[in-house]
């Protein structure tokens, strides 16, 4: 029995609205040949795009025509003689001035078509850029000459983000799946020398019989891999690349950071291998939902929010602090809208899996192929208030001989607190159970028929089977 099914309507209780938890999108894949469904994507329903303005001018742009906006400075008396009509050049030939501006127009069309070129093939569009481009052996320099002595430094000082990449680029890898379907890449982080890889398990969700998993290193190798182990309930996966002497990453804490703390994130979004951006911890412990519906595959988990730009393909790549050291593995993004990767791309709104809690599940996935989850054994919806604020986790069916049934919880209590962390809504508790290990006590702030009380709990165990 899954712990975030909405309960029975409780006498009293305000029944929710017909809409369910708001949704991320797990990071597609770059290059998917049938693009993943995900509901919402991003946004609500029905959400429209800003209208155009007035007569169809865009938000911001200023209306044409008129003497509204006055010319810059005031008309004066010249003074002096007036300057001839070529001035400062003299006299020009026409049919120069004519074919001057011909030409460079041809230029601006064909350096687009590079970038664009260059966003889909990589090397190709930049060498077109390159064998197209305007160099005139008789044009004047307007540069000034290089000097070696303004250099930059050879090496970045300790805490900066240059420092922080340089660590950790070497244990960052591609990962491309191919299938009958087609193909796709995510994004892995290397953790053993002989070739160890914790990725998103929708990473390599689909690389079933007669699919191939292909790994290129940071050296530039190539080489095969194979699926170690896959936990759907966390979007974790391990895989075993044929490679030795591999430099596996530093694994740091998530439980030392703080909003606003400096980050990192590193991943190969677009089939971009090897890119790093940068931002700051957005927030922490956001429960975040995220998963395919088309496959009934829904994952909810406190994550590590950030502004860190994160595209689809950044799947399974390290967020790190300035440091060096990862502290979560990107997976899920918010988007503006649209269930196309065109629109589905960074606005800002990047997740996490906190390190803390992949730890054991990736110990796990190496040793025994599945991992384990700590569980209360109870359905759980959103509390909600008389003007329909969520507040808190109200508690539906409770499971006979679990978690909350031994620590004495009851169908209709609302969870308002665990460990003194406030608890908003039914996921937020479903996160902050998935946060612990089996075993793991708890304390509960509860309130029953309007009284609040303590009670603590000792979470049980799924035993590797999270439906059940």
């Amino acid at each position: 029995m899954t712990e975030n099914q909405p309960p029975q309507n409780q006498p009293g209780q305000n029944p929710q609205g017909p809409q369910g938890p708001e949704r991320t999108q797990q990071l597609p894949m770059y290059g998917q040949h049938q693009q993943q469904q995900f509901a919402p994507q991003g946004g609500q329903p029905g959400q429209q795009r800003p209208e155009s303005g007035p007569q169809g001018q865009r938000p911001g742009q200023y209306p044409s025509g008129g003497g509204a906006y006055p010319q810059f400075g005031a008309p004066g008396t010249h003074q002096g003689t007036s300057p001839g009509p070529n001035w400062p050049f003299g006299p020009q030939p026409a049919a120069a001035t004519a074919e001057k501006p011909k030409r460079r127009a041809g230029l601006a069309v064909v350096a687009l078509t590079a970038l664009l070129v260059g966003l889909a093939g990589g090397v190709g569009g930049a060498a077109v850029y390159s064998a197209t481009n305007d160099h005139t052996t008789n044009s004047p320099s307007v540069t000034a000459p290089l000097n070696g002595n303004q250099a930059a430094p050879a090496a970045a000082p300790d805490g900066s983000v240059q420092s922080a990449a340089a660590k950790v680029l070497p244990s960052v890898v591609k990962i491309a799946v191919a299938t009958s379907q087609g193909a796709a890449t995510g994004s892995g982080i290397v953790i053993s020398k002989d070739g160890l890889i914790v990725t998103n398990n929708h990473v390599v969700a689909g690389a079933g019989q007669g699919a191939t998993i292909t790994v290129m290193l940071n050296d530039g190798r190539t080489v095969n891999a194979t699926v170690k182990g896959t936990d759907p309930l966390t979007d974790l996966a391990v895989i075993h690349a044929d490679a030795t002497n591999l430099t596996p990453a530093t694994l740091g804490s998530s439980g030392k950071l703080a909003v606003g703390q400096g980050v990192v994130a590193i991943g190969s979004p677009f089939g971009l291998e090897a890119t790093v951006t940068s931002g700051i911890v957005s927030a922490l412990n956001r429960p975040v939902t995220s998963g395919d519906e088309q496959q009934d595959s829904t994952t909810v988990f406190p994550a590590i929010q950030t502004d860190a730009a994160i595209n689809p393909g950044n799947s399974g790549g390290a967020l790190i602090d300035l440091a060096g050291q990862v502290v979560g593995i990107n997976s899920a993004i918010k988007t503006a809208g649209g269930s196309g990767q065109s629109e589905g791309g960074n606005i800002g709104l990047g997740f996490a899996i906190p390190i803390d809690q992949a730890k054991p599940i990736i110990d796990e996935l190496v040793a025994k192929g599945k991992a384990t989850h700590a569980r209360l054994g109870v359905t759980v919806g959103d509390a909600q208030t008389s003007d329909g604020l969520t507040n808190g986790a109200r508690l539906g069916e409770v499971t006979s001989g679990g978690a909350a049934d031994k620590a004495g919880l009851q169908s209709g209590d609302v969870v308002t607190a665990v460990d003194g962390k406030a608890i908003a809504s039914g996921d937020a508790l479903v996160a902050a159970v998935r946060s612990h290990r089996p075993g793991d006590q708890v304390t509960l702030s509860v309130t029953r028929n309007g009284k609040p009380q303590s009670i603590k709990a000792t979470l049980g165990s799924d035993n590797g089977n999270p439906t059940g």
